[in-house]
């Protein structure tokens, strides 16, 4: 958790008087002055939680939940999930569906052995004298969480299940990129993460819930160490922020007692076809460069003002037919500023009653020329999916026939559930040259199911590509 993410929670008297909202266990406390609170906005990706708790002013007495590793977590390290929240409730999530949706569910076939060893996790119970500040009571927290990060694997625990220090290895080595359509020369993969994970499909590890995974984030030159790893095999997978796709090694690893592994220097080819005309967001795999709502006052949580997590507002789905009320979206590339002018989320628009329709995204853009032979690639890169519908037309809003649909995909509900984003997914389209016309163009993204205001999904990036050059 961040320095940032500090509220005044209810009691639980003030939650029972609260009204229940649309989304489930929703309440909207009233003598917190009209504020919305519910767990999911206080949710996080694994990778960042490890400490949460509660600060009790009088007496000044912390509670918090310490986990110093996430390698028994399920779905790699930006899976989101529950922390604190009101009740008081404090949660240690070792496994759950949230943002991501029946697709990380474990499945074992008829008498498949399993075995997985959760935690340990710490309990840390602090205090401070009524003279002093609580809030102190939160930096040593933090001072604990480093400590209890140095000590893992802990040597307390005696089943042979657990492994110690020495009875398991490391990986490390560098992650270059090649894309020849942006430099001539290898790239460093910065910050990009890299994990080990079950052997799988490229990408798998983002569903994969059944094994272990141990992740790092590689420096600005693209280096990384893995350590403390269990015995297995594994595949290993990467991500880099501002790249689209998935990386996977070419090999199994294999870990033993005490293997220090160095793969030296790999290289990642990011999906590329072509050229780029043009491109809207930024591929980090979210949807937080694009514009975000202020929620109605009446829903709002004043934890998220000026906050970088704004998302976490509640009700923002329901900002869209305000916004739009009476037509959809329309982006004109080289005009029109994707940080203010395309919504965070492709959602449904309420016209009452309960009752939503379908929305139509434009993306206009002039092409000086067009080669009528050759393909061109849109690369739309999705960074939530919740039983929603994505149908591409090309220069044709009403053709009865899309170019390309993904057919209903998502189970994440990271929309409902106040998240910026959810599963992944990559589509890179073709287009006949001969589709295009020189001059205007315009490119129709329609979210076709509306029976209900969650069905929708967030873009991570999408690019329009010119034919390869020959």
């Amino acid at each position: 958790m961040k320095d940032t993410d500090r509220n005044l929670f209810a009691i639980s008297k003030e939650k029972l008087i609260g009204k229940d909202l649309l989304e489930t266990k929703v309440n909207l406390l009233k003598h917190l002055k009209i504020q919305v609170d519910d767990k999911y906005q206080y949710s996080t990706e694994d990778k960042d939680n490890q400490v949460h708790g509660w600060i009790c002013s009088d007496p000044p007495v912390g509670f918090w939940m310490i986990t110093p590793t996430d390698e028994f977590r399920v779905a790699g390290p930006v899976k989101q999930d529950l922390t604190s929240h009101a009740g008081p409730i404090t949660l240690s999530m070792f496994v759950s569906t949230h943002y991501a949706g029946k697709d990380i569910g474990m499945r074992f076939a008829a008498g498949e052995p399993w075995k997985k060893v959760f935690g340990p996790v710490f309990v840390y119970l602090n205090s401070v004298s009524p003279e002093e500040d609580s809030l102190s009571l939160w930096e040593d927290a933090k001072q604990q969480l480093a400590i209890e990060i140095n000590d893992w694997p802990y040597t307390f625990p005696q089943s042979e299940d657990f492994p110690s220090s020495a009875q398991r290895g490391s990986v490390t080595g560098q992650l270059l990129v090649r894309d020849g359509y942006i430099s001539s020369r290898l790239m460093r993969a910065s910050n990009a993460f890299v994990g080990l994970a079950l052997p799988g499909p490229v990408g798998s590890w983002q569903t994969e819930s059944k094994g272990y995974q141990f992740w790092t984030q590689a420096d600005n030159h693209g280096n990384f160490l893995i350590k403390n790893i269990r015995v297995g095999v594994y595949n290993l997978y990467a991500f880099v922020p501002g790249f689209i796709g998935d990386y996977k090694y070419k090999a199994n690893i294999t870990i033993e007692f005490g293997s220090e592994i160095n793969l030296d220097v790999m290289v990642f080819d990011p999906p590329r076809q072509g050229p780029t005309l043009w491109e809207i967001g930024f591929p980090d795999r979210t949807a937080a460069e694009f514009y975000v709502p202020d929620p109605y006052p009446t829903l709002m949580n004043k934890l998220y003002n000026n906050h970088a997590d704004k998302f976490r507002q509640y009700g923002l789905w329901e900002r869209y037919a305000a916004i739009y009320p009476n037509n959809d979206l329309v982006f004109t590339v080289g005009v029109d500023d994707y940080t203010v002018d395309w919504f965070y989320a492709h959602v449904n628009r309420n016209v009452g009653n309960q009752t939503y329709e379908a929305t139509t995204w434009e993306i206009r853009f002039f092409l000086q020329s067009v080669n009528q032979t050759a393909n061109y690639t849109l690369q739309i890169a999705l960074a939530s999916a919740a039983e929603c519908e994505l149908q591409v037309r090309l220069n044709n809003r009403e053709s009865e026939q899309s170019a390309f649909s993904t057919g209903r995909i998502g189970k994440d509900n990271a929309i409902a559930r106040h998240g910026i984003h959810g599963l992944y997914w990559l589509y890179s389209i073709p287009f006949p040259g001969d589709q295009f016309l020189q001059g205007n163009n315009s490119i129709y993204l329609t979210q076709a199911r509306s029976e209900s205001p969650f069905e929708g999904l967030m873009y991570d990036y999408i690019r329009l590509e010119a034919p390869p050059l020959t």
